[in-house]
């Protein structure tokens, strides 16, 4: 029986606008329904917008830094919604790129609409039934509200919302110390808000290694940030002059608006996943690790399979997904490691394990060892943050994770994320050469230093000492 289309994609994010391209790459017919704007989470409320927001933020800085490299500044002027103008021409620019008109002019039919499944081989949009040989779920995620009395009633702002906002608040309250919470408080204090950043556990950016959120909260302290970590809130209320936060022990907290940024929940509400007999939950959509869901028809992924929660990651997800629904010889998809970056000042970046995993896993054998950036030329002329590069790895080389903590870590990152991909040594990465002076340069610098350590030492570096001695 023929059905309307090769492939139905539901969800225009990440995952979905890279699964639609690579399908139409394979010439098959593909229907992509979003109800409601092309581009997902990233291009709106995610990744453009916030990293457009930190680049002004960082200028601010760079402004009052000037001193230090011999440069007469004067305090710099913020005009508020000049800066969120150029964060919206951002947003709308790279949008030109994935809009409507854009993917149909790629062969991609772009169905504007709710979709919901009838049964596993077709899907209402708005009344209308479409079928299709195979579907792909991507909806994505939505903001995590915690269940704090008053909230509800006094208000607040997500990662959603607060581009929305036409002034800049006075006193601004971020709950949440994860990588949106800390992005965006150092932002908005740079922008001239007074910020409270709380976060309910004992330090913040839990994911990542805890000398890395050392370095963060410091800066973001000396920033001007009112950091408190171990602040569990409890009820917050509306004030005549704006909102009133109370926390365990009597503390209390008085802003003009609050940022709830405490995680995201995977959006499969209302997308008839029953009546499709797709096995899901509050953790999202089930799949394997060829992303596909209990019906072998249907796909998923991104964000709203539960995993991790990146754009590159659901992109990625996306992409093989298609590859698996209609290529032959599926390749795992779901990674048990995807590297990532929180983009404060300075960045953090991190793939593979952290110390504390590794340790869970290979035991007492595990070797962690640290390069502090300021023993990198590039560091020194750039005048830069404090920052390090962590190895994690075993004995015989097998590299096991890495933490950068710098400004262009994000970028630092990458050829360690290619070397845990293909299984490169210790070796292999001190032997890369890397160009003078660059930031990059520390991660030769470290895997060098390692590798001679294991060269000399013990009897395999006694011998190579008597060589080096007697040779003629």
């Amino acid at each position: 029986m023929k059905k309307d289309y090769d492939l139905l994609i539901i969800g225009g994010g990440s995952a979905g606008l890279t699964a639609a391209r690579f399908a139409r790459r394979m010439d098959l017919s593909v229907a992509l329904v979003e109800k409601a704007r092309l581009g997902g989470d990233c291009t709106w409320t995610g990744c453009v917008p916030s990293k457009t927001l930190l680049r002004a933020a960082k200028s601010i800085q760079t402004i009052k830094d000037a001193a230090r490299f011999g440069i007469t500044s004067t305090e710099p002027v913020i005009d508020f919604k000049s800066v969120m103008g150029r964060v919206s021409s951002v947003v709308q620019k790279i949008f030109e790129s994935e809009s409507p008109d854009t993917l149909q002019a790629e062969g991609v039919d772009v169905i504007q609409g709710t979709a919901q499944f009838i049964d596993r081989r077709t899907v209402s949009v708005d009344g209308r039934g479409i079928s299709a040989r195979r579907f792909l779920v991507c909806t994505g995620a939505r903001p995590v509200t915690p269940p704090i009395e008053g909230l509800a009633e006094a208000g607040f702002l997500t990662y959603e919302t607060v581009w929305d906002l036409e002034e800049l608040p006075p006193r601004l309250a971020v709950i949440g110390g994860g990588p949106i919470g800390c992005e965006l408080a150092q932002a908005f204090c740079r922008l001239g808000s007074s910020v409270t950043l709380l976060e309910a556990a004992g330090r913040i950016m839990l994911q990542d290694e805890p000398e890395a959120a050392d370095v963060v909260a410091q800066r973001l302290t000396e920033d001007g940030v009112d950091l408190r970590v171990d602040a569990a809130l409890e009820r917050v209320e509306k004030t005549s002059v704006g909102v009133r936060l109370m926390l365990g022990g009597g503390a209390q907290v008085e802003a003009d608006a609050v940022l709830v940024a405490v995680g995201r929940r995977p959006q499969v509400d209302g997308l008839g996943l029953d009546e499709a007999k797709v096995v899901h939950g509050l953790g999202g959509i089930e799949v394997n690790k060829n992303l596909r869901t209990s019906q072998a028809n249907i796909y998923a992924a991104g964000d709203c399979t539960g995993g991790y929660q990146f754009t590159h990651y659901a992109g990625y997800q996306g992409f093989m997904a298609v590859r698996n629904a209609f290529l032959p010889f599926n390749k795992k998809s779901v990674l048990e490691h995807v590297p990532w970056a929180t983009f404060t000042d300075p960045e953090v970046a991190h793939a593979g394990l952290t110390e504390a995993l590794a340790r869970e896993r290979h035991g007492g054998k595990v070797l962690a060892a640290t390069w502090p950036m300021d023993q990198t030329d590039r560091w020194l002329t750039e005048g830069d943050s404090p920052g390090f590069l962590k190895l994690v790895y075993l004995p015989n080389g097998k590299l096991l994770g890495v933490t950068v903590v710098a400004s262009r870590a994000g970028e630092m990152v990458q050829e360690w994320a290619l070397a845990l991909d293909r299984g490169l040594k210790l070796s292999h990465m001190a032997e890369s050469l890397h160009i003078y002076p660059t930031f990059s340069l520390a991660s030769q610098q470290l895997a060098s230093k390692l590798r001679v350590d294991q060269l000399l030492s013990g009897t395999v570096g006694k011998i190579v000492r008597k060589y080096a001695r007697i040779v003629g």
